[in-house]
């Protein structure tokens, strides 16, 4: 069983660190992403920082504006307000905080990748990579490196990718431990456009966490995958140290499965229209993934308290 040992984690950080609560407007809010938020706001308030809010949109085919109004709608319903980001900068146009605004930023970055290691176009489609690496359900499909040397030209239709090398990524986890990833056979050269056009996840959060000062990340566990790629894609836009990862427990449905906005799960519209009062809904929340025994009325200024109380947090196995 892993725990949270708060001080052994201020004593990574800078005095006033900066994390950061980063859905997707994708969907409606629902109970998994309260579950994080009230994560990222309780350590952070806890620790003495601050939060800042993203919109990561940078998959502009399933991203939508009413669920970014809905979404700023709902944070604010919550008592939920971040410290950089706010929503009112949201809805006055252009934020240096959502993603699809900062296109030239992200391009800017690639370039300078270029610079000091190998990115390369590639036309592969999941279903090529699919194919070439064997494709198994539930587990991640390796790039098998099709493209590399092919010396395609950039354009439409085109993704970038960076050669990834063999070799070891080591990091400390605060809730989950010490950990060990190897970027080359978890996922290949790493996809940094995709062949329509968008940034990806992978590398949109790694430049924004890097520009926007961001050394805290406080995320699901189904993220954890994801850390090594983007520790090594950090030191390779000139990161010097990465940030500090805290990856807490998900909220499960009865088959195990995780939440999903795509299934309408638990929505926080749905629970705001029952009637539930916001005191309600973060507190099943903290209860849904073990920082409360069982469920109570929590304002957001009691978040901090959940994690203030011991020095050392349980994960829920």
């Amino acid at each position: 069983m892993r725990s949270l040992d708060l001080p052994a984690l201020a004593a990574r950080l800078p005095r006033q660190p900066t994390a950061r609560f980063a859905p997707s407007p994708t969907g409606y809010l629902h109970l998994g992403h309260v579950a994080n938020a009230v994560c990222v706001w309780g350590i952070t308030r806890a620790l003495g920082g601050r939060v800042l809010l993203r919109l990561e949109d940078h998959d502009r085919g399933r991203c939508r504006p009413a669920y970014e109004s809905a979404l700023l709608e709902d944070l604010e319903w919550l008592g939920l307000v971040p410290d950089l980001g706010a929503p009112a900068e949201f809805r006055a146009g252009r934020s240096q905080f959502r993603q699809s605004d900062g296109d030239s930023v992200h391009a800017e970055y690639l370039r300078r990748l270029a610079e000091t290691a190998e990115v390369f176009a590639c036309d592969c489609s999941r279903k090529d990579v699919a194919l070439d690496g064997g494709d198994a359900p539930d587990i991640e499909t390796p790039y098998g490196g099709r493209c590399r040397g092919r010396g395609l030209a950039p354009g439409p239709g085109r993704g970038m990718r960076l050669r990834i090398d063999p070799g070891e990524e080591r990091f400390h986890d605060a809730w989950l431990g010490d950990q060990s990833q190897e970027p080359a056979r978890q996922c290949g050269d790493l996809l940094l456009l995709d062949r329509l056009g968008n940034w990806t996840y992978q590398f949109a959060v790694v430049v924004d966490d890097l520009r926007q000062g961001v050394d805290l990340v406080i995320r699901g566990e189904d993220l954890l995958g994801s850390t090594g790629r983007q520790i090594r894609l950090g030191r390779l836009l000139g990161r010097t140290a990465p940030p500090v990862f805290v990856h807490h427990p998900l909220i499960r449905k009865a088959s195990g499965d995780k939440l999903s906005k795509s299934a309408g799960d638990t929505g926080v519209r749905e629970l705001r229209a029952a009637g539930a009062r916001a005191r309600t809904v973060l507190g099943r929340a903290a209860h849904a993934i073990g920082l409360l025994p069982e469920p109570r009325d929590m304002g957001v200024h009691d978040l901090a308290e959940l994690f203030e109380r011991s020095s050392l947090i349980e994960r829920v196995p």
